[in-house]
């Protein structure tokens, strides 16, 4: 919930500015504490939570812009407002360099003040929007923990950890379904570079035209649709992590473009000569046979080994079916607690279900059967009757004439042609469609 007032601090060797400081912001609905010297702010700070500070750079014999940082180490979460009646361009640089959030010089208005304070308070009540944002990101979903009993999962793992550290690039190969992101993730989290960016970008999820745009950004102007410049994925990432996911689905015209950028870390805006450069890691994954593309023509074999650089296979779920009963338990618990239910765990007919279970879905699938318990069950144990014992039965194509719509014969017909093809550019060929029209109808019908 957003508010509409803050706690000020107060720091200033004139009276009458504090008094009319104090008067202003107490008149706009502001908590306000005032005192006139370094170690008194010190000491509030101290001992009260303050969310800004108004603070003149000359206080008598100390200096306000040694209190910046001094504040800052006290309550880093604090804005502070620099007031000087020697206001001058370089003060204001030092100030902001020190950590000030804002200037305002001498004399000011009752109308500057309550704009300063109001800025504050909006940059605050979005942090904490953000925050809350972030939190119900964390929540929304349930992290999978990488651990496991199986050996093949923790020779991944254990592979995984020992590549973190590096810079260098990695591609994840296994299943849909079977945790390539979460690897991806835990890469950049265990790696020196996580604490800067970690994106993401599914290269079959746009248009090629797109696609280029969204990873190397393009300038105003550079294509229809362009309205303003956008610095791309890659220049957002500086420092930190991209992932590249069903990197299989990178059109042929844009790998040599990702070949170059991973050889050199040289890159141009679409639409622009300029060379850019950047220090990004990149992270790539695919359920395709990248070894065919490559035989096929349709994925470049000197991309190939620049991505292949280190390669971690995720094995399916069927392959480590110690892991299917600790996963589904881990789901549950997070599913009930997301409908503030408490489940006790599985009965034992629901354990030997899960395990006969093939899971052609991997973790993916799990997690959706378990959602789905969780929502369905009301009981403390989550019985067998709640689980999927059989894949599901693939459902007949109708034919021509029957009394069903359009869209649900395409529907049909692109389930089938996906089931009986090796990957999603066959099934994009054999449709007659390209992957970003095939990604949105798969988007569209819930495949």
């Amino acid at each position: 919930m957003a508010v509409d007032s803050l706690k000020i601090l107060i720091v200033d060797d004139e009276a009458n500015i504090r008094k009319t400081l104090s008067f202003c912001l107490e008149n706009s609905g502001h908590t306000v504490v005032a005192v006139s010297n370094f170690q008194d702010a010190l000491m509030e700070a101290s001992r009260q939570v303050f969310e800004l500070a108004f603070v003149d750079l000359r206080l008598g014999t100390a200096s306000g812009m040694d209190l910046i940082p001094a504040l800052l180490a006290v309550t880093p979460w604090i804005k502070i407002i620099v007031i000087t009646a020697y206001s001058s361009i370089e003060s204001a640089v030092e100030a902001m360099r020190r950590g000030a959030a804002d200037y305002l010089p001498k004399p000011f208005t009752p109308a500057q003040v309550e704009l300063a304070a109001r800025k504050i308070l909006e940059m605050r009540n979005l942090e904490q929007k953000i925050e809350r944002l972030q939190h119900d990101l964390e929540h929304l979903r349930p992290e999978i923990e990488l651990s496991s009993e199986s050996h093949s999962m923790q020779k991944a793992i254990a592979l995984a950890r020992q590549v973190a550290p590096t810079n260098a690039t990695v591609l994840l190969r296994g299943e849909s379904g079977t945790g390539k992101s979460l690897f991806a993730r835990a890469i950049h989290a265990w790696s020196t570079r996580s604490q800067k960016p970690f994106g993401i970008v599914s290269c079959p999820s746009l248009s090629t035209e797109l696609l280029e745009s969204e990873l190397f950004g393009h300038v105003k102007g550079a294509f229809t649709g362009a309205v303003r410049n956008n610095p791309g994925r890659i220049a957002a990432c500086e420092g930190g992590t991209l992932f590249l996911d069903e990197i299989g689905d990178l059109p042929l015209s844009i790998q040599p473009k990702l070949l170059r950028f991973l050889q050199d870390r040289e890159y141009e805006h679409v639409g622009d000569p300029a060379t850019h450069k950047a220090d990004v890691r990149i992270l790539a994954a695919t359920n395709a046979d990248l070894d065919k593309a490559v035989q096929e023509g349709r994925f470049r074999q000197d991309l190939f080994y620049r991505l292949n650089v280190i390669q971690i296979a995720i094995p399916p779920l069927r392959e480590h079916p110690e892991d299917i009963v600790p996963l589904a338990e881990r789901f549950l618990l997070f599913f009930g607690r997301q409908k503030h239910h408490t489940f006790l765990g599985l009965t034992d007919e629901a354990r030997d279900s899960l395990k006969r279970y093939p899971w052609p879905g991997n973790v993916r699938e799990l997690q959706n059967a378990m959602e789905r318990a969780a929502i369905l069950c009301q009981t403390d144990r989550v019985g067998v009757e709640y689980l999927p014992d059989h894949p599901p039965p693939a459902p007949p194509i109708p034919g021509i004439g029957d009394p069903v719509s359009v869209e649900k014969i395409e529907e049909l017909h692109i389930r089938s042609v996906l089931a009986s093809s090796k990957s999603l550019q066959e099934a994009a060929e054999t449709l007659g469609l390209d992957q970003a029209t095939l990604w949105r109808r798969r988007k569209k019908y819930g495949i």
